[in-house]
């Protein structure tokens, strides 16, 4: 399968997974769940994801074929929907997301590594820097696309909607995967073995990073619809579909950014690029913390979107790229699953942090705050990054 085949697939999976993702929050707000019940199911769902991050990378190195792992996630992505779409109850929205949980866990190991693979395929090898850049300009667009779809649902009064988008798109992911299989990994032999000492160390800054900079997708998944929702300090409550079209809004702004930073920043060393987000972070949430204290704080979270959707145009398609140049190619599936972990660790963390302080808080103004704190005192480790590493 070539490059832009792989391009295709993500689309797809990203259109259906856009308003799942970042719109969940808001159905079972709806259901008067409190909001350390949204976040703990996600929170839930990230956690089991680690065991599926790791059995994907293990089945990629020893030389599966990487289509095996992700319609084995559209298998559980289904049945999680369909829990999700009837689901009034806490329990049945655990078992939900449980099962997307997992479905995430297979799923990006073998995405990912499926990039370099068709980057060296057909007649025209092309970097791995500008691949993922392009991947990550057609996650873009799939997430943005599938969040306004979300917004219109709301605003329609159909927001369970989103399950029925999704199953329709991992149906079609499926169904594409069978006539096209993605590229083989190269299997494992044993004289090329490298031990976990000496390709993992080097790999430790972009892992730390990883571990920051993945807690902002996960705290605008989860935190970001319920503050805006429950209203701050001095900012009044907006309405729900105002709230997904505000969201809609920041992942549209990255779907216009992604593809130019990401061919900029692959010219230039990794730690550019991180650095570069981790900034942006760090001005997108004391934005967003300023927003709190103003009865017109919708306009400071109107500009915070932007820092944001910067900082993660910059982070994803670097620190990618990072790590599959970091890592012997026989271990690249599980490099994978570790970088694919940190994002399940921040994905647990984060919204259990969250939906505890906004429910001792009822504001999120310590929460943006604290987060744009952490963000800023990360910044030295992109500086131990070697600058001989180019993405």
């Amino acid at each position: 399968m070539a490059l832009r085949e792989v391009a295709v697939v993500r689309l797809i999976g990203a259109l259906g997974a856009g308003g799942v993702l970042y719109l969940t929050p808001l159905v079972f707000h709806q259901e008067d769940f409190s909001a350390s019940q949204v976040t703990l199911g996600v929170a839930l769902a990230a956690l089991v994801g680690t065991g599926g991050r790791f059995v994907s990378g293990l089945l990629l190195d020893a030389g599966v074929n990487c289509a095996v792992p992700v319609l084995i996630a559209v298998v559980a992505s289904l049945l999680g929907d369909l829990r999700l779409l009837g689901a009034e109850g806490f329990g049945a929205y655990l078992v939900g997301q449980l099962l997307l949980g997992t479905s995430m866990g297979l799923y990006w190991p073998a995405i990912e590594l499926a990039v370099p693979l068709a980057c060296t395929t057909g007649p025209a090898p092309i970097p791995s820097g500008r691949g993922y850049a392009l991947v990550r300009s057609a996650d873009a667009l799939g997430i943005a696309s599938g969040a306004l779809i979300g917004a219109g649902l709301s605003a329609a009064g159909l927001l369970r909607g989103i399950y029925v988008v999704d199953i329709t798109c991992v149906l079609a992911m499926g169904l594409l995967l069978l006539w096209r299989r993605l590229p083989n990994p190269p299997g494992r032999s044993e004289e090329r073995q490298a031990r976990w000492g000496s390709w993992l160390p080097p790999l430790v800054p972009v892992l730390l990073i990883t571990l920051v900079a993945t807690s902002l997708p996960a705290l605008m998944q989860s935190a970001l619809p319920l503050d805006l929702v429950r209203g701050g300090l001095q900012r009044p409550a907006m309405a729900e579909s105002l709230g997904a079209l505000l969201i809609g809004l920041q992942l549209g702004l990255l779907l216009l950014i992604q593809w130019p930073v990401g061919q900029a920043l692959a010219k230039r060393p990794v730690r550019v690029g991180l650095s570069l987000s981790l900034v942006c972070f760090t001005a997108g949430t004391a934005l967003l913390a300023a927003s709190t204290l103003s009865s017109r704080g919708l306009l400071l979270v109107l500009l915070a979107q932007l820092p944001l959707a910067l900082g993660e145009a910059a982070f994803l398609p670097i620190a990618t790229e990072a790590v599959i140049e970091l890592t012997p190619y026989t271990h690249q599936g599980l490099a994978m699953a570790l970088f694919s972990q940190c994002f399940a660790i921040s994905a647990f963390g984060a919204p259990l942090i969250a939906g505890l302080a906004l429910d001792t808080q009822r504001h999120g103004a310590g929460l943006w705050l604290a987060t744009a704190m952490v963000c800023l005192a990360a910044l030295p480790l992109a500086r131990r990054l070697s600058p001989t590493v180019a993405a």
